[in-house]
């Protein structure tokens, strides 16, 4: 694979790539980098990437793989993010930023970051980036019936716990 066939095949799945890795990084510096490390490993092994039937789904699979093997390196700095998070959350809030965690664009993002990586994975490609259940087949190696019982499982959580906010939220 020269550069111009990698740059028509890979280029134009950068964007669903870095997203994906913001996702599960939840911070743009960190995405931007596992971005760059999947990008060089796919042109270091270019001469391989035509025995795959999708480059894409091997693109999607390599960097759910290095995102989850970074949060697996960084488990002790990101508890500690989490409890700084916890604390901006629950006490010393301004009014702004009360209005701006109720927005429900927001309130989404938040549960879906509390899904467990599986739901959140198969949730993302599904609705954020509109694959179809076959190539979420391809990228995960899940039967299309338990994607299909896992984004089920994933919207009823969501819907579940924002009902629970505003319920809560109105209660006030």
């Amino acid at each position: 694979m020269d550069l111009q066939v990698f740059k028509q095949r890979i280029l134009p799945v950068q964007g669903r790539l870095f997203r994906l890795a913001q996702l599960f990084l939840r911070n743009r510096e960190e995405a931007e980098d596992a971005l760059q490390d999947v990008l060089l490993r796919l042109w270091t092994n270019r001469q391989q990437l035509d025995a795959y039937h999708s480059v894409e789904a091997l693109a999607v699979q390599m960097t759910k793989n290095l995102c989850l093997d970074r949060l697996k390196a960084h488990t002790k700095r990101k508890a500690t993010d989490d409890t700084a998070l916890l604390g901006i959350a629950t006490e010393e809030v301004s009014p702004y930023r009360q209005v701006e965690l109720t927005d429900s664009n927001e309130l989404i993002r938040q549960l879906m970051d509390d899904l467990p990586d599986q739901q959140k994975l198969v949730l993302h490609l599904r609705d954020v980036e509109e694959y179809s259940f076959e190539e979420i087949e391809q990228v995960t190696g899940l039967s299309i019936n338990n994607i299909r019982v896992i984004l089920s499982r994933a919207r009823q959580r969501i819907r579940d716990n924002y009902l629970k906010v505003n319920d809560y939220e109105s209660g006030h």
